[in-house]
């Protein structure tokens, strides 16, 4: 069990659980009110379909032999032999089950676009690192993120809750989301850029070298922030917020400016994911208090 867990990736679900509650809460947070069963819906279904993205990794990753013994991150199940390839594979196939299963209330209550963004979830989930042209080893992992964690995972739980789908905060908040969490996979491929380049995996980091993928974490970073001038009303509590987030970039880029990509990054990933929860915290904030 304590392997299953380990490949789960526990500490890669904030990148799934804060788009759906941003998508959510300001419906649930209304005067009319939202649906918790939905949200609740909502959110095991993307957990599910995250885990099952963690799985199909894994087991690829090591097929591919892009999980070495060089690795700087937590160990892989597959490459270190604790669960066999084959297993970890069935084991991907059921959690998108299981999303499948999660997501049929709400299909049940917004019909078909429901079944056309749980099929592209799905399909990518095996295809960002699977597949003829897997995503992961073209350097489209950004494009991937800024896409499905930010704007498909929040605007299709915002139409979950309401049935609407065209309110700018949404698209807002959602490329927030996604600038946010590709602040992860940007200090990921950071910190195993000589790995990936040893093996094949073009990420971008890998393209363009250590410089780039440097100024693009910091673009990822301090983008969302900026944002909030188009959200929040400018008031002394927007200061505070950025403020706050702040605390979090120069913490990240200061670490990953001045050191070379090694195990040390595992910190700065761990402050991005603390980053992208107090993210959804201030927008419950301003949601509640301040809108």
């Amino acid at each position: 069990m304590k392997s299953w867990f380990l490949a789960a990736r526990p500490k890669t679900l904030p990148a799934a659980i804060v788009p759906v509650w941003v998508g959510s809460a300001p419906a649930l947070f209304s005067e009319k009110g939202g649906s918790w069963f939905l949200f609740l819906c909502t959110l095991f279904s993307c957990i599910c379909i995250q885990i099952a993205t963690n799985l199909f990794n894994d087991a690829i990753d090591d097929r591919k032999g892009a999980d070495t013994k060089k690795r700087l991150g937590p160990r892989r199940v597959t490459a270190t032999g604790l669960i066999s390839s084959k297993a970890v594979m069935i084991g991907a196939l059921w959690f998108c089950l299981a999303a499948a299963l999660f997501s049929m209330p709400l299909i049940q209550e917004r019909g078909w676009p429901i079944v056309g963004i749980g099929l592209v979830s799905l399909f990518f989930s095996y295809g960002y690192t699977g597949g003829p042209w897997p995503l992961a080893y073209r350097g489209m992992g950004e494009v991937f993120v800024i896409v499905f964690f930010g704007f498909i995972a929040v605007i299709g739980s915002y139409f979950v809750q309401t049935g609407e789908w065209r309110e700018p905060l949404i698209w807002i908040v959602g490329l927030q989301c996604g600038l946010y969490s590709c602040v992860l996979i940007a200090i990921n491929n950071l910190r195993d850029i000589e790995e990936d380049r040893e093996t094949g995996k073009i990420t971008l980091a890998v393209r363009f070298g250590k410089t780039f993928a440097r100024w693009e974490i910091a673009f990822f970073s301090l983008m969302p922030v900026a944002l909030w001038y188009f959200v929040g009303d400018l008031s002394w509590r927007f200061g505070v917020y950025c403020m706050a987030l702040f605390f979090f970039n120069f913490r990240i880029l200061g670490g990953i400016f001045r050191n070379e990509p090694g195990k040390k990054y595992n910190r700065y990933l761990a402050l991005g994911a603390a980053q992208l929860m107090v993210f959804a915290l201030f927008f419950t904030r301003w949601l509640i208090w301040d809108r």
